[in-house]
């Protein structure tokens, strides 16, 4: 047997590509000292990878913001608004790539973003591909060929792992209508085979194809384009060994055709997909590899040796040892670097858990001890040898401790969840009348304006925020700096003229972990960093118990900042989906009962704003489209408990108060239905980089409540002129009728910087005055007729 990995975290141990990229934006770094610091962190990463014994180490799965985005700039998809980029002499391929990632604004040029969305149901975003009707391809970005050289210089013969083309075509967005992106499969293709006649000239042995779209549903076309494209790839390059990659579930209804693409490897996930092992033993061809996705990619929990290694014997009393991969279940990616990095953590919770670089010891294990000398005897109690017999012990001690720890269960947390009933999950009013009762207290004009929650955290709140966790200054010295920085940010909406105003989170290390470390059942990490977008990590909370709020989370500094002005401040909290989703989550339980705990604790944090006056709350949902299953058969389950959970925690209020929550970076059309029954008061959407194309759906579904279509984008650091807003706030009043609407960003701007902020927010509050103009003469004229 071989072990092999999919692919390893990029941003480093202690996130040094983060800090690269973004003092290259700054022009702090040269564009040398940048790809230094990306040369580094790959040999660290392969280094490690062969230190712990990996035989199959991946290459080009390094990427500077997006893998996605490398694809498309490999294959020369640049869309051709960014050409004018690279006429300038001065940028390099680099600057054009993180234009399209970031959007340009420089030397008279203006240019947005590509969309950006959820990859599949993680927390990871990637940049869309744009495709035209008859679109061509070309090479335009050596990156694949160019990482496994550097690779085999420095003595590493690598696995080039590469997005494959018919999940590649899936991803992207067709930017015009009469076409399909899977017909552009024949002019995609030649490109690819060019890509892998360079490999194969620098001596490459094994390429892995990603097509994480098998473990999808998919339509005829879309199988045909598969088997076409690994037919093609065979009878092109008999000798290379290829090995095709899914994962995120099961193969279920593709299993069957999965298994007859003219493949050298497949590999499966057995993590979310253990059900379908049976299946696939049994259809196997016999000249067929499988890859075994045993160890998990999305968690961090250490692997029962004992389930792997029945699993692996089930496997290898079919199949061959020489046909038979041991792998992680996904790409690392999703993974922190390095559990060895932990001193802070209890032991107890550390010795339950294991990082990227501790799963690759586990395959590596696991590989000694499913020997055939030594797997039998270790699963009938036997074990032979010393060695393998404490390393299988002390993993099943880990195991069982972990399973009786006191530290998981608490009965009062199990018996509340069992008392709640089906009232507590609806208002008291329907909307209609809630909506007259707000507009009364509130008193708010047609296009009212706020933001998302979160405004700049710079330099000098991170500092303070670190010396106040290191014992530099005191706790009265850090709060008063809070306070300071919170009176400044309400100013500045006043002088800005926002409509609702928020504190401005400066308290907040991050919108799910300050919830966490407030919460009971949670633990965290002083390194667990993972990447959601670019240069964005987040560093998730691990949920390894039973969830319950032990005293008021945000009420300090709401009542705080409502203190200083006398407009309305939001209560600001995030939904129990979206802490379930970006945090790490026991597996010893279903994530639905996990996530209702997570409810209970924000409902009485709900309430408790509420009692003291706050008529405006915002429960942000950014995570529940992502957390949709990659199934439509199995959608409605999830859906029930999801939407369930949101309005357990926000319907203990009564009708008076306003309940907002914020979605970003989905597709609605297919839940529409789902998003209307949240029966929030108030949503906010990303619609900025999709150019308002979201609105269609709740048009369509003529959605019933208030909704604030993000008017900019704050992921790109490009300043919108009110016009543009104008324009896009026309947009959504074509199709939602302008006493629903809201003005706001697309998210938070907890990472943009104040200059840009302050321009971009007075931009937008313009817009929203000239949509109240409009909005004035139209009513004018309308009144004028009718009097006529």
């Amino acid at each position: 047997m071989q072990t092999h990995n999919l692919g390893y975290p990029r941003i480093g141990s202690q996130r040094e590509l983060k800090k690269a990229c973004e003092n290259y934006w700054a022009g702090k770094i040269s564009r040398q000292e940048l790809f230094q610091r990306g040369n580094e962190i790959k040999l660290a990463n392969w280094t490690i990878q062969q230190d712990n014994g990996i035989d199959l180490i991946p290459s080009n799965d390094f990427s500077y913001y997006d893998h996605v985005l490398d694809m498309a700039f490999s294959l020369g998809a640049i869309p051709e608004r960014y050409h004018p980029v690279i006429l300038d002499k001065s940028n390099a391929e680099i600057d054009l790539y993180f234009a399209m990632a970031r959007g340009y604004q420089a030397k008279g040029l203006d240019i947005k973003a590509m969309e950006m969305t959820k990859w599949f149901d993680t927390n990871y975003h990637y940049i869309v591909p744009e495709f035209h009707k008859g679109q061509t391809f070309k090479l335009f970005s050596t990156k694949i060929i160019q990482e496994f050289a550097e690779a085999k210089l420095a003595g590493f013969k690598t696995k080039p792992v590469i997005l494959g083309p018919v999940s590649f075509l899936l991803l992207g967005k067709e930017k015009e209508a009469g076409f399909d992106s899977i017909d552009l499969i024949d002019n995609l293709l030649p490109v690819y085979f060019q890509i892998l006649e360079k490999l194969i000239a620098h001596g490459v042995e094994w390429v892995q194809f990603d097509e994480p779209f098998l473990a999808l549903d998919l339509k005829e076309k879309e199988k045909q384009a598969f088997l076409t494209t690994y037919s093609k790839i065979k009878k092109e390059f008999p000798h290379l060994k290829t090995l095709l990659a899914t994962y995120f579930g099961s193969l279920e209804e593709n299993l069957s055709f999965a298994v007859s693409l003219p493949v050298c490897c497949l590999h499966v996930d057995l993590v979310r997909g253990v059900d379908q092992l049976a299946e696939l033993l049994a259809k196997k061809p016999q000249n067929l590899s499988l890859s075994l996705g045993i160890i998990d990619g999305r968690n961090v929990w250490k692997n029962d040796y004992r389930k792997s290694l029945t699993l692996i014997q089930k496997v290898k009393s079919v199949v061959a040892n020489d046909q038979v991969f041991l792998a992680p279940s996904c790409s690392l990616l999703h993974s922190p670097c390095d559990l060895d990095s932990e001193s802070t953590l209890d032991t107890s919770i550390k010795s339950w858990l294991s990082f990227a670089k501790q799963k690759l010891n586990e395959l590596q294990d696991l590989k000694v001890l499913a020997q055939d000398s030594v797997l039998n005897k270790l699963l009938t109690g036997s074990p032979e040898g010393e060695l393998t017999a404490e390393t299988y012990e002390n993993n099943q001690k880990a195991i069982e401790s972990r399973k009786n720890s006191s530290l998981i269960h608490h009965q009062n947390v199990k018996q509340r969840l069992k008392e709640v009933n089906n009232s507590d999950f609806e208002r008291n009013s329907e909307f209609s009348i809630r909506r007259t009762i707000q507009r009364k207290i509130l008193n708010l004009p047609k296009y009212p304006t706020t933001t998302i929650g979160s405004f700049p955290q710079t330099k000098e709140v991170r500092k303070a925020r670190a010396d106040f966790k290191f014992g530099r200054i005191t706790a009265d010295e850090y709060q008063t700096f809070i306070q300071d920085e919170t009176r400044k940010t309400i100013s500045a909406q006043e002088e800005i003229g926002l409509d609702v105003l928020v504190h401005g989170e400066f308290e907040r290390n991050d919108m799910v972990e300050y919830f966490g470390e407030r919460l009971r059942g949670f633990a965290f990490t002083a390194y667990g960093w993972v990447q959601s977008y670019g240069s964005r990590c987040v560093k998730p909370p691990i949920i390894y118990g039973d969830v319950s709020r032990p005293e008021p989370m945000t009420i300090y500094w709401t009542k705080y900042a409502q203190s200083l002005t006398d407009k309305f401040v939001k209560g600001m909290l995030t939904g129990p989906v979206t802490i379930l989703q970006w945090s790490f989550v026991r597996d010893d339980q279903p994530r639905s009962q996990t996530c209702q705990q997570i409810a209970l604790a924000i409902r009485d944090e709900v309430k408790d704003l509420e009692s003291e006056g706050v008529k405006i709350i915002q429960i942000d949902e950014p995570a529940l489209r992502e957390g949709l299953p990659i199934r439509q058969k199995d959608w409605e389950s999830y859906l029930s408990w999801a939407i369930g959970s949101f309005k357990l925690s926000a319907s203990g209020v009564r009708d008076q108060t306003q309940i907002h929550t914020h979605m970003c970076y989905s597709e609605f059309n297919d839940i529409i239905n789902h998003i209307a029954n949240m029966d929030a008061d108030v949503i906010t959407i990303e619609c900025s980089r999709s150019q308002m194309e979201l609105l269609d759906a709740f048009a369509d579904f003529k959605y019933p409540n208030e909704i604030g279509p993000g008017v900019y984008d704050i992921h790109s650091p490009r300043i919108p002129s009110a016009n543009e807003m104008v324009e896009l706030l026309q947009k959504a009043a074509l199709v939602i009728p302008d006493q629903q609407l809201w003005v706001n960003p697309d998210c938070g701007l907890k990472t943009r910087k104040w200059d840009e902020t302050r321009k971009a927010l007075e931009q937008m509050v313009l817009a929203a005055k000239e949509m109240r103009l409009h909005a004035k003469e139209k009513a004018f004229t309308l009144n004028t007729i009718s009097s006529n």
